[in-house]
């Protein structure tokens, strides 16, 4: 099937359930969740605001995974291949909730507040809308246009951890582009 000529009613109608499962999960892990450490608000502090950091939690899952949306079979029905299992993933943000299948080093817990800022700067809606469409557009989890841009400010984070820039800058500036 032709992804990107799926009706616009089925694209809202798969969006909403992408936002859902988001805000679902920020439910269920919340409470099983704890704030970043000293050491961790020390070491990403000169990237992100302590208004982003402080309300933040993290839970690393032990003897469990994050389980797929439950949508993701009618996906599949419709032709939808190449869906990103959330189980595989070492971790996952839920707008200010990381839920991740590791220990998280730095780089990683960078990547997943980049997530964190652009929940917050765009909500929740937007952000599984664009999730949604990158991944429709791009084919693979790989093309999304959200992860591609997280994964080039880690980048940038990990090639010198020391010189701090503003996470919050660069993605207003990458929205607006």
């Amino acid at each position: 099937m032709d992804l990107s000529n799926l009706p616009p009613g089925m694209i809202g109608q798969l969006a909403g359930m992408v936002e859902d499962f988001i805000l679902k999960n920020q439910k269920r892990y919340a409470f099983r969740s704890t704030p970043l450490t000293d050491a961790q608000k020390t070491a990403m502090g000169p990237f992100f605001t302590q208004e982003l950091l402080d309300p933040v939690r993290l839970h690393v899952l032990k003897g469990d995974r994050i389980l797929d949306p439950p949508f993701y079979s009618m996906a599949r029905v419709m032709g939808i291949k190449n869906l990103p299992s959330f189980s595989d993933a070492a971790a996952v943000t839920f707008v200010d909730v990381i839920v991740s299948h590791e220990a998280l080093n730095d780089a990683l817990l960078f990547h997943e507040l980049v997530h964190a800022v652009q929940y917050a700067q765009i909500g929740t809606k937007d952000f599984a809308a664009r999730y949604l469409n990158g991944f429709l557009n791009g084919g693979s989890y790989a093309e999304i246009p959200i992860e591609k841009h997280a994964t080039e400010l880690e980048k940038r984070f990990s090639a010198n951890p020391q010189q701090g820039f503003s996470v919050a800058d660069e993605v207003k500036t990458w929205l607006q582009s």
